[in-house]
């Protein structure tokens, strides 16, 4: 990017990229095929490229990557969650060219304007997370998963398009650890109910109990860190939420 441009795109006040420069249509097709570069398997994925900060003398980068945002958006969620959890490596997962770029030019100006070491830990890829998830990530290697907002898919003849759905929830049983969480939220009613009842016939997940929600740091960003949250509560529309934890498998 020559500097006539970067001016052009990037805020003088904040140094961060302007949004309006990367806008895109609101989703894309899931199972349309797109170009761009596909691991082979995820000890193909070089992370050190995404986490420099976190690499070590060898090129080898020293923590895996344990939180996955799919369908990012702009970031948002991945912003406000790496100052809460500084230590934990998070990729965000997006489909969309334009505003995968935007994400990432966003965290970069983030590392270059902020404390030093913040938002060193956040990163982006362009991929189609309903294909290629254990493209990325090993058997039981994350904590967190994140489907804030996902397309709806109102026909039903697309709902095989959705993000959420009995079989992609075996893969996101597989990449997830035993323990560990997914969340889901909604401004669809009826997309809600779709996905939390997918998640509770699946035998791999369990809904938390109230108190575990309440006492979850994370749940009161569902809404508030995203900007599809943020002009729902403008709004005043309601949300629906779905927060289920990964058993372990018993034989």
């Amino acid at each position: 990017m020559d500097n006539e441009t970067k001016q052009t795109t990037f805020s003088k006040s904040t140094g961060l990229p302007r949004k309006r420069f990367y806008r895109a249509r609101a989703h894309s097709n899931p199972l349309s095929d797109s170009h761009f570069p596909i691991p082979i398997s995820p000890a193909h994925v070089d992370f050190s490229l995404h986490f420099p900060k976190f690499v070590e003398a060898d090129n080898k980068i020293i923590k895996k990557v344990e939180f996955a945002d799919i369908g990012c958006g702009f970031g948002g969620l991945l912003i406000s969650l790496a100052t809460l959890f500084p230590d934990t490596l998070m990729i965000g997962m997006e489909l969309r060219d334009k505003v995968t770029e935007y994400v990432k030019e966003r965290i970069l100006a983030l590392r270059r304007t902020s404390s030093e070491g913040q938002y060193e830990n956040i990163s982006v890829v362009r991929t189609n997370s309903m294909k290629y998830i254990p493209n990325y990530f090993e058997k039981g290697q994350l904590s967190k998963m994140f489907f804030l907002f996902p397309d709806p898919h109102f026909k039903e003849k697309n709902h095989r398009r959705r993000v959420i759905s009995t079989h992609l929830l075996d893969e996101y049983a597989y990449v997830l650890r035993a323990g560990g969480i997914i969340y889901t939220i909604t401004d669809v009613e009826e997309l809600g109910e779709w996905m939390k009842s997918c998640l509770e016939k699946h035998p791999m997940f369990e809904s938390l109990t109230q108190e575990e929600l309440v006492s979850d740091p994370v749940v009161e960003l569902l809404c508030s860190a995203t900007e599809e949250g943020q002009k729902v509560a403008r709004n005043g529309g309601q949300t629906f939420r779905a927060v289920f934890r990964r058993i372990a498998y018993v034989s």
